[in-house]
């Protein structure tokens, strides 16, 4: 493991917020960033407050019998193209769901599915989908224990878009939530970001260039419960999908009142996941994920969940990006191969649209 020792910095200027959109949605408020965050605390958590609502997490943990919680999570998925490289939209919305309840050290029970269908899509699409769907929750072990289906006009869907729920049981001592992180625990990245949305981008025909580059789609459900045998001090897991590992490790910062410090040298990306976001301008950071996981774990429990996780399917790749620091509170700092610090915020407004 890379202990950061060297005394911190703040360096270069903070860009200043974007101008408020309180009239109509736009584009921006769909991209995992600070603009999402905004419209979801301004509306909807004042309307559907409760106790599993506020922590903030990717699921909410319940308790409708004693002695027995549950993890409740939901999502939709408006992927574009339907198809691309390592996955497709079906793929993705049991994954996505999978690992939402998996994260709370959950073991995901059951799912529902709904779609929607645009006029005119072609029966072989959706028995494709439906079949990808099929083969990954086998993979997840979930069943799918419910449905609906609506058609739109032509025109309105972009093909089909699927909106999925998970159930997961959570066993008894298990406490995973973005808000338990504590000053001296080790960050750990399950593997190479970026590679689900550039993936999606190559498949739009966007880049410019060839890029072979596959999605990393996958479920993480038996990762994650493989690493909790050998650990009782994992205090969050996340899956950082839209807004990419920037954004999730701001919000685990804001969650647990803690200062997160990466090592800029550690972060893990393949080189043609590198190559396209330098000649794009993009920063792997803030780009999608769809089989990834961070961990933040106690010190004393890091190498033997580190050594776990690189035995195991979707972890052999798993590597120490960071710790965690008192100060300063609710921050993301990076320390970068030239030595300097700099400010790691949230993503502000739309990176790649339509990722997941």
């Amino acid at each position: 493991m890379t202990e950061l020792k060297e005394p911190l910095t703040m360096e270069g200027p903070v860009c200043p917020l974007p101008l408020s959109h309180d009239e109509q949605i736009v584009m921006g408020h769909g991209s995992g960033g600070k603009m999402s965050h905004d419209l979801v605390a301004k509306y909807f958590v004042p309307s559907f407050d409760n106790p599993a609502l506020r922590v903030g997490d990717d699921a909410g943990v319940v308790q409708p019998i004693p002695n027995a919680r549950l993890a409740i999570s939901t999502d939709s998925h408006v992927v574009a193209p339907l198809f691309f490289p390592g996955g497709d939209i079906g793929r993705l919305a049991v994954c996505g769901t999978v690992n939402d309840v998996a994260v709370m050290g959950a073991l995901p029970l059951y799912m529902t599915a709904g779609f929607i269908l645009e006029e005119g899509l072609p029966l072989a699409t959706l028995t494709r989908v439906i079949e990808s769907m099929r083969g990954a929750a086998e993979e997840a072990r979930v069943q799918i224990v419910a449905g609906d289906t609506k058609v739109v006009q032509r025109g309105k869907a972009d093909g089909l878009y699927i909106n999925t729920t998970g159930v997961g049981l959570i066993p008894a001592g298990v406490s995973i939530s973005g808000a338990n992180a504590q000053p001296g625990d080790v960050v750990i990245l399950s593997g190479p970001i970026g590679d689900h949305g550039i993936a999606v981008l190559g498949a739009r025909g966007e880049l410019g260039f060839e890029a072979d580059v596959q999605s990393d789609i996958a479920p993480l459900n038996h990762l994650i419960q493989t690493m909790l045998q050998p650990s009782t001090r994992i205090h969050v897991l996340r899956d950082p999908t839209r807004g990419g590992v920037a954004t999730t490790l701001n919000e685990i910062a804001r969650q647990s009142h803690v200062g997160i410090v990466i090592n800029e040298s550690a972060i893990p990306v393949r080189p043609a996941v590198a190559a396209a976001c330098e000649m794009l301008g993009f920063d792997p950071l803030y780009i999608a994920n769809e089989g990834k996981l961070i961990v933040i774990v106690a010190r004393e429990d890091a190498d033997r969940v580190l050594q776990v996780m690189c035995a195991t399917r979707y972890g052999e790749e798993a590597v120490v990006v960071s710790e965690v620091r008192a100060e300063p509170r609710g921050r993301v700092l990076m320390k970068t191969r030239l030595g300097s610090t700099r400010v790691v915020d949230v993503l502000m407004g739309e990176m790649l649209p339509r990722i997941c």
